[in-house]
């Protein structure tokens, strides 16, 4: 086959793979710096993942608590992800998060006001004061809608049809990406000075997911390893406390945060509200792994719904107040159950939600190990630690995204020579013709089989000898993905697109179990049963790297706070008691 006759090839300065919010972000701010950009994705840009961060934005304008700063905003974000988290990304976060809300208010965004004009603000799990910016409960939705305006009034061309299958390397630097058009099935070269990765996670491999058909499959995380890029705290996957239960199709579909930043309340099946007895001070607006702990401790032990949840009530507030700061989810359940939230308490359950783990990025500009890539938004880790606060993933993806593109672009600017190899491209045309053959498996079944592997072996509570036999299946499911059938006649690449992900979801979900097998006690989101919680617990972050088809994992230390930051954290008076005074 004559590969270079066999796709297109496109240049550009600045190549970006996601379409969501820190894609879009990202690419603004090339545009910003006057340089061509090109924005890829695999699902629509109207729809991207984005959407589902409804209940807000995190930014410490203090609008309704004036005690707040960007100081209260750091040590919650950090003391809550227990330590692990990397200082300098948290910080560069909350003294960001001001400016980015700011401006994407004025992009179009249409965040709540107050009577005085100021962004009104409500509270999230674990927040010590009300910091937290929205649109009603669409808030992910406004965002995105905000920065596809900005994007489209500065001409940023979006091919949201594309899935991309490698990252094209040559001596430890990026020099572009191979995709493949998700409806006709032609390949394009994309060549570039530097490249962003905005893909998100992984949850989707989890059989009970917020995530949607196609999304947060792996597939950013696995093209990184691929081209040598290392991934951070792989373990640490956030279990949201509140998933829809049914119907069938709509199982773990997320009930947002602002239901219980709203005043929602927690009961079992004989009444009662049970976060009194995991964290009486806070009780619904505890962090999220502590209350999807408490979520699934209840179900488990025989206090859940027949449905096998947990009761979520906030029947106690006004019809016209439930319709005002959370309108999507009344329809939501309207809609999908009949079921009147005014009137009734919804059945939830915890689901896979965020990867707060992926790939090990500097904290000053986002770079990766290769040269000329990098990374922003969800598949990017560091940040949260092994606990994600809500309302921190939308200012992450603004900020970090703005941040990929200032430096990405200056590289661009001034890099002198770009290598580049035909070998490369060669090869990526080899890596997706292997996979398309006759087979004895489809990968419809081996998906499923996989997510459900991933939900009953590294699931909300974890021990070592179910994530044992997890990583046995794995390796299993692995094997059988040589004998995969995979048919593209009459130009349908369904089975390809599915194969791609497939492949990706294997080696992050080998990732995600070797990690959670290395971190031997209990921390945050990443709960060992074999290992109970520690007051005292160590703090240090685990590396993954892929060489020769397979995972390894190492232990690194978590990087130094600043002395002026680790004495505020010492000595800051505890955090203001109004949430506590809120819920009663």
């Amino acid at each position: 086959m004559n590969y270079f006759q066999n796709h297109i090839t496109d240049v550009t300065n600045v190549l970006v793979i996601g379409c969501g919010g820190a894609g879009l972000r990202a690419a603004i701010e090339v545009k910003a710096q006057n340089l061509s950009v090109k924005v890829l994705g695999k699902r629509s840009k109207y729809d991207a993942h984005t959407v589902l961060a409804a209940g807000g934005i995190n930014a410490s304008f203090g609008n309704l608590d004036s005690e707040d700063s960007w100081l209260h905003h750091f040590a919650d974000t950090y003391q809550e992800g227990y330590g692990i988290g990397d200082p300098k990304l948290i910080e560069i976060m909350a003294k960001n998060s001001l400016e980015a809300v700011s401006e994407i208010d004025k992009w179009g965004a249409n965040l709540e006001k107050l009577n005085n004009g100021k962004l009104n603000q409500r509270f999230f799990g674990a927040h010590s004061f009300r910091r937290t910016c929205f649109s009603g409960d669409y808030t992910g939705y406004s965002i995105l809608q905000a920065l596809l305006k900005k994007a489209k009034s500065l001409k940023i061309p979006i091919f949201d049809s594309e899935y991309v299958s490698s990252l094209l390397i040559k001596e430890n630097s990026c020099f572009g990406a191979m995709s493949i058009n998700t409806i006709s099935g032609e390949r394009t070269t994309h060549l570039a000075d530097s490249i962003i990765l905005c893909t998100g996670g992984h949850t989707k491999i989890w059989k009970r997911s917020s995530s949607r058909k196609q999304e947060n499959t792996g597939d950013g995380l696995y093209l990184s390893l691929k081209a040598g890029c290392e991934l951070i705290d792989m373990e640490m996957v956030q279990f949201h406390p509140t998933g829809m239960l049914f119907p069938e199709e709509m199982a773990g579909t997320l009930v947002t945060e602002a239901v219980r930043g709203e005043g929602g309340r927690l009961t079992n099946s004989s009444g009662k509200r049970f976060m009194q007895d995991y964290d009486p001070e806070r009780m619904e607006l505890s962090t999220r792994d502590q209350v999807a702990i408490a979520n699934y401790t209840e179900i488990v032990e025989g206090r859940g719904t027949k449905n096998g949840g947990v009761f979520l009530d906030i029947s106690h507030k006004k019809k016209d107040f439930i319709i005002s700061k959370i309108p999507k989810i009344y329809r939501q359940f309207i809609e999908s159950q009949m079921l009147d939230i005014s009137k009734e308490p919804m059945e939830v359950a915890p689901t896979a939600h965020y990867s707060m783990g992926g790939i090990k990025v500097n904290s000053e500009d986002h770079s990766t190990k290769i040269r000329g890539l990098f990374a922003a938004g969800e598949v990017a880790g560091g940040l949260h630690g092994a606990n994600r606060l809500g309302g921190n993933s939308l200012a992450e993806i603004l900020v970090f995204g703005k941040i990929a593109g200032k430096h990405a672009s200056e590289y661009s600017r001034n890099i002198k020579i770009i290598k580049r190899s035909n070998d490369s491209i060669k090869k990526a045309h080899e890596e997706i013709d292997s996979l398309i053959k006759k087979g004895s498996e489809l990968v419809v079944c081996l998906q499923a089989d996989l997510s459900e592997t991933m939900w009953k072996y590294c699931g909300v509570i974890k021990d070592e000898q179910n994530l044992n036999e997890g990583l046995r299946k794995v390796n299993n499911l692995e094997n059988l993905s040589s004998s995969l059938e995979v048919n593209i006649g009459d130009n349908n690449i369904v089975d390809l697109i599915n194969t791609l992900n497939f492949k990706a979801s294997l080696i992050t979900a080998k990732t995600t179990i070797k990690s959670a097998i290395e971190r031997k006690e209990t921390l945050g989101a990443h709960n060992r049963s074999d290992y109970p919680h520690k007051k005292n617990y160590s703090t240090y972050n685990l590396l993954s790297n892929f060489s020769n088809g397979d995972i390894s994992i190492k232990k690194i230390n978590t990087n130094e706070i600043k002395p002026e930051l680790e004495y505020f954290l010492k000595n800051r008076l505890k955090a203001s008691e109004s949430a506590h005074k809120f819920l009663e």
